[in-house]
């Protein structure tokens, strides 16, 4: 007997054409699309093609598909909330795409539907399982940096982007985009409880009127700082991921490879006093003490080897035999009143 879990996928865009699709096409013996409905016939068809199954243009037929288990939601953002409470209603499982709420009333709608209906909804987070965003973790704790004291996070390029996502009235803008998943990295990053955020939008070069740039600075209770922007005006890169610890940095340009620079674990370094006196005119700013650094190159490559589209592996063992997901729902809603804090600090207008 097939332990599959019969999905169906609502909205067929970029997400749940392009990405949802594609990416279960590595789970094939842990999924089976059943089901997908999205307004325009033709994107149905064009689905159909590429995965054989039944296809709706009513969201009502579709959730009334019997044989369907999950529903995964890829519909537009303002969509997300009202469509999984659909879902919901219907009996099924949910697997929430970002963002996972565009207002207050979406939060409070989301909180009571996860109180109301325990264990049936998973948020669709996957750059938490982004490969240099996990190896860079497992080298913070190692220690060799040092203590960690501030890490820029960076998705810069330039484009004159002119789709929905680039309107206000369609809930579009970057803090809806990529904000959410860089949002949780800088949250998981604090590694302690947040004490203040700083935020700026602004628009660029997008086309519409909604904004392509996002700065957000997060401070922890730690002192943690972590810069994070979000540029779709920048004609030049910066580093995707900057780490920078008491004892040596760590720089990604482009996620595939990690350059380091940091002291020797085994150098102590000594105890000085800093000299009140006048210093000599030539010498230099620092002490003789000898600075023994190692520099090295490595590629990205995690422990646990994986990558974004294992969400769907966690998705599987969570709902098939209770393994705990690893994004909670405290975690999104978190994420998602970081986006509501930052719209209210805004002099953008939204």
């Amino acid at each position: 007997m097939s332990n599959k879990i019969k999905i169906g996928i609502i909205g067929l865009g970029r997400a749940g054409f392009s990405m949802h699709r594609t990416e279960l096409e590595f789970y094939t013996n842990e999924f089976e699309i059943v089901a997908a409905c999205d307004i325009d016939p033709e994107r149905c068809e064009n689905f159909a093609k590429e995965a054989p199954c039944r296809t709706y243009t009513d969201i009502n037929e579709f959730l009334a598909d019997p044989e369907m288990e999950l529903v995964s939601v890829a519909t537009r953002s303002g969509d997300h909330v009202p469509h999984t409470k659909l879902a919901l209603e219907a009996g099924k499982f949910v697997f929430m795409e970002k963002p996972v709420a565009v207002c207050e009333q979406d939060l409070v709608d989301l909180k009571e539907l996860d109180e109301k209906y325990p264990g049936k909804i998973f948020l669709r987070q996957n750059r938490r399982f982004e490969s240099a965003f996990m190896h860079i973790r497992e080298i913070i704790a190692s220690g060799i940096l040092g203590e960690v004291y501030e890490i820029k996070l960076r998705r810069n390029n330039y484009q004159r982007r002119d789709d929905w996502q680039t309107i206000i009235d369609c809930n579009g803008g970057q803090l809806n985009n990529w904000g959410p998943h860089l949002i949780d990295h800088a949250l998981r990053f604090l590694e302690s409880p947040c004490a203040d955020v700083w935020s700026r939008l602004k628009k660029i070069a997008a086309v519409g009127d909604a904004e392509d740039f996002l700065k957000i600075v997060f401070t922890g209770e730690n002192g943690r700082i972590i810069d994070v922007e979000i540029n779709g005006g920048a004609a030049l890169p910066e580093p995707v991921y900057v780490v920078s610890g008491d004892r040596g940095m760590l720089i990604s340009d482009d996620e595939s490879k990690l350059k380091m620079k940091y002291l020797d674990p085994e150098q102590q370094l000594n105890e000085i006093a800093a000299n009140p006196g006048t210093p000599p005119i030539a010498g230099g700013f620092g002490n003789a003490e000898e600075l023994k650094w190692i520099e090295k190159e490595i590629d990205v490559a995690p422990s646990n080897g994986e990558t974004t589209r294992f969400i769907w592996k966690h998705l599987y063992l969570a709902i098939r035999y209770g393994v705990p997901f690893p994004i909670t729902m405290e975690e999104g809603l978190g994420n998602a009143a970081v986006t509501l804090q930052v719209k209210q600090q805004s002099e953008f207008a939204r």
